[in-house]
């Protein structure tokens, strides 16, 4: 963290210099203020060393020039003291804001499915972050063995078997330990149940599974735990927006026809978890429309063609897209939101991490939450 540290010089001098001047040096600058009197008088300085910290408190150029003679020495001593306790006044004042600033957070980190693109890009971005990365991950048994670089660092990847007795190890040697999970929809429910029986709190980015299995394995374990089909902080605003929309105009839709397309690369093996919370306050609005109506695409040529993806984006993207029309065909409405890549979510979920970590040390009572949670206590970076 940056500090100020002031000091006060008098010395006596032949020398006459007036002004300012700048020193720098590798841990910060020094602005050193000079008024002086005739050759062999009194030299006061005011030195402000500035460590790593870009404040400018006096800034040359801006400085008044100040020569004592015999008839203003008096008065001149009297306004010299009322400036310097003036600027020590407001130094104290900065002092003391720099040593409010917020210590930067840091705690040990598991990322699982790191042989994927996204856990990968998670484990990427805490360690950017400053978190600890756990050179440990969870992933299926055909990535059994396998070893990852991650910033620098090795992972290795460890199947279901002895999976329990490893990440009670991990828990033993970092007490603080928070899990991201990003792995398939088809390991949601057995990830989270292995979490809940070691007692390890966590973030569940991965989407699918059984949801509402899901919620009631975490309930009754009481751990501590983020669980949002959506990362993308600015994504989970418009679902919030969505969300207060459908709260306070329940209805103000009926009689409305829904279109859905998602597109998502071919990896992803299921519907888009946006899209269903999406739909979930479409239907609170009075729009009759069902998940499985949902258009899906996959393919390349479509994603280029029809939704128009960037080329360079078909392995990573997110395009929604929902289309509403009025019963007689002269309204319509449409929202759309489109992402390229996965730093979106990458990001969001280390500020998910850091929050839960948060409310762990801080013994919350609430125990679930969600990325509109996380959003709402304004902390992220």
């Amino acid at each position: 963290m940056a500090s100020l540290s002031f000091s006060l010089l008098f010395r006596h001098s032949e020398t006459t210099r007036r002004g300012a001047s700048r020193y720098s040096s590798n841990r910060g600058q020094v602005f050193i203020v000079q008024e002086e009197s005739r050759k062999g008088r009194k030299i006061v300085q005011i030195m402000v060393l500035v460590l790593q910290n870009p404040i400018v408190i006096f800034r040359q150029g801006n400085l008044k020039q100040t020569t004592f003679f015999r008839s203003q020495r008096e008065s001149a001593v009297v306004r010299k003291k009322r400036l310097l306790k003036a600027n020590l006044s407001m130094c104290s004042s900065i002092t003391e804001k720099v040593d409010k600033a917020p210590q930067k957070v840091t705690f040990p980190i598991v990322v699982n499915g790191c042989t994927g693109k996204m856990g990968k890009a998670v484990a990427e971005a805490a360690v950017s972050a400053g978190l600890k990365l756990v050179p440990v991950s969870f992933s299926s048994s055909e990535e059994s063995g396998r070893v990852v670089q991650v910033g620098g660092m090795d992972v290795k990847v460890h199947g279901p078997s002895g999976r329990e007795g490893i990440l009670a190890s991990v828990c033993d040697e970092f007490p603080n330990v928070i899990v991201v999970d990003y792995t398939v929809p088809a390991a949601v429910n057995e990830n989270a149940e292995l979490y809940c029986k070691i007692g390890v709190p966590f973030v569940m980015g991965t989407t699918g599974g059984d949801r509402e299995r899901l919620f009631k394995t975490v309930e009754d374990a009481k751990v501590y735990a983020v669980i949002s089909p959506q990362m993308g902080k600015q994504v989970v605003a418009f679902l919030a927006t969505m969300e207060n929309m459908a709260k306070e105009f329940p209805g103000a839709f009926s009689g409305y026809s829904l279109e859905v397309i998602e597109s998502h690369q071919a990896s992803k093996l299921d519907t888009s978890g946006t899209a269903k919370a999406v739909i979930s306050c479409f239907q609170k609005l009075g729009v009759s429309f069902e998940v499985d109506q949902i258009q899906q695409i996959r393919d390349p040529k479509m994603q280029l063609q029809m939704v128009g993806v960037p080329e360079e984006h078909l392995s990573g993207h997110a395009f929604h897209m929902y289309h509403l029309t009025s019963p007689d065909q002269t309204v319509s409405f449409e929202f759309q939101h489109n992402v390229c890549g996965r730093s979106i979510y990458a990001e969001g979920s280390i500020d998910a991490a850091i929050f839960l970590h948060k409310k762990v040390q801080s013994n919350a009572d609430k125990r679930i939450y969600n990325m509109i949670d996380v959003l709402r206590e304004g902390n992220m970076r």
